[in-house]
């Protein structure tokens, strides 16, 4: 899922490039039919991807959709996380990073999380809260 801003737009070419299938959606603009469109896709392929802060920040803070799509699919959770040693960064609330051509770029991944479904509303909060834990470290790089 990819917001419907502009930054989400370069994101979203350059996933279709890599033969991604972008669904464009966020928290504050088309996320509940996205999220259907995403809770479909990772059914039929197994596989999806989310930014979990939303498009509006703040930075690290993980929305409740990434945990809805996990419940709704039985899914895990992989914590994936992308730096650059030379990149531009764009002047927005996320300081969302382009890598200048030739860059490294390193991938972390972080250790698949499980998480049980629940329509506890403090359960659901502690379980985001816990996502939010594990990957605040990785935007610290």
């Amino acid at each position: 899922m990819i917001s419907q801003s502009r930054d989400g737009e370069i994101v979203a070419r350059m996933c279709k490039h890599n033969g991604w299938n972008a669904v464009r959606g966020s928290s504050s603009r088309g996320g509940k039919e996205a999220l259907k469109k995403m809770i479909t896709k990772l059914k039929e392929t197994k596989l999806a991807a989310h930014i979990v802060d939303g498009p509006k920040g703040p930075s690290g803070k993980v929305k409740p959709g990434v945990i809805r799509l996990a419940h709704a699919t039985d899914a895990v959770i992989v914590p994936v996380s992308v730096s650059a040693e030379k990149a531009w960064y764009f002047n927005s609330w996320d300081k969302f990073l382009l890598p200048k051509p030739f860059a490294k770029v390193r991938l972390g991944f972080g250790k698949m999380i499980k998480f049980d479904r629940t329509k506890d509303k403090e359960i659901f909060e502690a379980q985001r809260k816990q996502l939010e834990d594990i990957m605040l470290p990785a935007l610290m790089v």
